[in-house]
């Protein structure tokens, strides 16, 4: 009975131990996803910015604090964004990304943008958020989907910002389903304060144009700003344009995973070249469209996509 208690032991152990492995391999090729598609993007443009959303511990070698800093990946990047480091609808503080963010702030801008479920708890969420030094953007009650613009800037600024470090605020609004039009989803927008604008490189299936582009990049009181494309690096979109019709999960092989509440996306092997090409690399690739388009950058989601996906 001991024998096979010791066995049962010993298979736990290698099992999670292979797990770590395949799951370190996949970080690491998220990585150098990451620094690929900064390399491709700024070999066009030398000033574009990447930002990974999440997957906060890609700025260590081997995902390790104590191995110390990537120096290529953050080379690549000119900033993090964080969801739900203070509140995930309420209070609570996630400790162990905002030690990470702490320690990373020296070097690259830190965008929050925690759901806080009251909106009595925005100035607090506000509060903590700047005492760290970090850029901020609560979403409230129906608003958790990123699709309003709030009625007020946060730490208002006058000041032209050309680089994503001066930046003291930002919109984050990547679904435009509450807009009867693209006039007056940019006129809206246009009309804002904000430093930096995060949106989608489509209004409905018609990408936007370096037209819409230049009137966004212009506060109204006609200094610059910077604007972001939103891009899912880490699942697939049935909605995108390089969707085809008789995809579905594991078809391609590089359809993954289910991504669990979000029917409409698919987790993918993200290290296949088939979906980088997708995503960068040729003039018909998602970077390069967002490039052409006229944006100062990508803001990169679902990089944390390697915790959910071994490499094989």
């Amino acid at each position: 009975m001991k024998n096979l208690i010791i066995i049962g032991i010993l298979l736990i152990l290698f099992v999670s131990c292979s797990k770590d492995k395949k799951s370190q391999k996949a970080a690491v090729k998220m990585q150098e996803f990451v620094i690929d598609i900064s390399k491709y993007a700024k070999g066009i443009n030398p000033n574009f910015i990447i930002v990974p959303q999440n997957g906060e511990e890609l700025i260590y070698n081997e995902t390790d604090q104590s191995a110390g800093m990537n120096e290529s990946y953050v080379t690549a990047i000119s900033g993090i964004g964080s969801e739900d480091i203070f509140y995930s609808g309420t209070q609570g503080i996630d400790a162990w990304r905002l030690d990470i963010l702490r320690e990373a702030k020296d070097r690259l801008k830190i965008m929050l943008s925690d759901y806080v479920a009251l909106s009595v708890d925005v100035p607090l969420f506000v509060q903590k958020a700047t005492d760290e030094g970090f850029i901020c953007f609560p979403r409230v009650s129906g608003n958790d989907g990123y699709t309003d613009i709030p009625d007020s800037v946060i730490n208002n600024n006058t000041l032209a910002v050309n680089q994503l470090s001066q930046a003291q605020n930002y919109l984050y609004l990547i679904n435009t389903d509450g807009f009867s039009s693209k006039e007056q989803f940019i006129n809206e927008i246009d009309a804002t304060n904000y430093d930096v604008l995060l949106i989608d490189l489509f209004y409905d299936d018609s990408i936007l144009t370096p037209t819409d582009l230049n009137l966004l990049k212009t506060k109204p009181n006609g200094n610059r700003r910077l604007v972001l494309s939103y891009i899912n690096i880490g699942a697939a979109e049935n909605w995108r344009y390089y969707w085809q019709d008789d995809w579905e999960l594991h078809s391609p092989l590089w359809l993954k995973k289910p991504y669990e509440g979000y029917q409409d996306e698919i987790w993918v092997k993200f290290w296949k070249n088939e979906w980088q090409d997708i995503i960068f690399g040729n003039n018909d690739s998602y970077i390069k469209k967002i490039i052409d388009a006229g944006f100062d950058g990508a803001y990169l989601d679902n990089v944390e996509a390697y915790h959910f996906l071994y490499y094989d």
